[in-house]
């Protein structure tokens, strides 16, 4: 007989968490080994055990005080790589997934699913095999284009941006030039670029765009 999968639920609610156990143990194909209330918790449960106690899931809230179901992701993982995490929540927001996703975790599961959809996520999250619904799919593929979007996908250096916020303070190109210690011939390929990055025709598209981003101070 297969040896049972050992799960640490954390969450900040203890009906959850008991809740979630109670389940947990009526599946043969599991075992909940420890439970915590927020990612500091787990950190500490973790760091008081020898590595063959540890356990190979941990199925854990997002939204946590002291520390969060992403940064405690990315702790656990720095100091503990083999555990997979499974995130848990009622969250759907974009960001989070993403936040999520990139600090390591396996699969994000919603507290709508049924048992059923949870444990068919807990046994594909143990062989490494990311399971997520539709609607946490589409929340992370948004997510990831928005970042690209928002995130400088124009591909703009540190120097061009530097370029971009005193053309938006409606410096010339000899005073940003003076400014940054930089050539008038510079400047101009910078603005150039940035036009180009951009997809913008002029100087003053430009200056309303660095506002948008909220990247000029009123």
């Amino acid at each position: 007989m297969a040896e049972s999968v050992k799960v640490v639920i954390v969450d900040d609610h203890d009906m959850v968490r008991m809740g979630l156990k109670t389940y947990l143990m009526l599946e043969p194909s599991f075992e909940v080994i420890g439970e915590a209330g927020n990612g500091k918790e787990l950190l500490d449960w973790l760091d008081q055990r020898p590595q063959e106690e540890h356990p190979d899931l941990v199925l854990m809230d997002l939204m946590m005080p002291v520390m969060n179901g992403a940064e405690t992701t990315r702790a656990v993982l720095a100091k503990y790589p083999s555990i997979k995490i499974v995130i848990l929540t009622s969250f759907l927001e974009d960001d989070l997934v993403v936040d999520a996703v990139e600090a390591g975790a396996v699969s994000y599961v919603l507290k709508t699913v049924s048992a059923d959809e949870l444990i068919y996520a807990l046994q594909g999250a143990n062989r490494g095999m990311p399971v997520m619904t539709g609607d946490v799919s589409q929340a992370l593929t948004r997510g990831i284009r928005q970042r690209t979007v928002q995130g400088d996908s124009t591909g703009m250096t540190e120097r061009e941006k530097e370029v971009l916020l005193l053309v938006a303070e409606g410096k010339s190109n000899k005073d940003i030039a003076e400014e940054l210690h930089i050539s008038i011939k510079t400047v101009k390929t910078h603005v150039s670029n940035l036009l180009m990055k951009c997809e913008l025709e002029d100087r003053t598209q430009l200056a309303i765009y660095a506002h948008r981003k909220g990247w000029v101070q009123s």
